[in-house]
């Protein structure tokens, strides 16, 4: 169809003539232009509410944690790796724990080869006062 007799029934119908492919022959539809952009600004707001950020899930402990305990925390930490959460392990020392942060460093080291296959580690194991901190992003 012409351009002139396409843009005639465009005005007849009281609607615009939008181009929707720009391919060798250009497709165009009689359509409501307010009305396209609105809805496209619908889709994208849907989905962008969609979309989900990677939230920092924390996770505490102490370096004589019992078997247990470090069981159940590791259950929840695979819990929050399993909905797309980053952790960060918070090892904390309590008074005369601070002489031996060897055994904090290698609760930490258990736990980075425990979940060396499904996660990264973004920061590696510091101490940072009486804490040591570590966080872990999955693959």
């Amino acid at each position: 169809m012409p351009l002139e007799a396409a843009l005639d029934a465009a005005r007849e119908a009281g609607l615009d003539l939008v181009e929707v492919g720009g391919e060798d022959p250009i497709v165009v539809k009689i359509l409501d232009y307010g009305k396209l952009r609105f809805e496209e600004q619908k889709k994208k707001a849907a989905a962008k509410k969609k979309q989900k950020s990677a939230d920092l899930k924390e996770i505490k402990m102490r370096p004589n944690i019992d078997t247990h305990d470090y069981e159940v925390k590791k259950r929840a930490m695979i819990r929050f790796f399993d909905d797309g959460d980053k952790v960060k392990v918070t090892l904390r020392f309590r008074g005369r724990e601070m002489a031996h942060q060897e055994l904090g460093m290698e609760l930490l080291q258990k736990v980075k080869a425990e979940f060396s296959e499904t996660t990264k580690v973004e920061a590696e194991p510091k101490l940072e006062g009486r804490q040591m901190i570590m966080v872990l992003a999955p693959r």
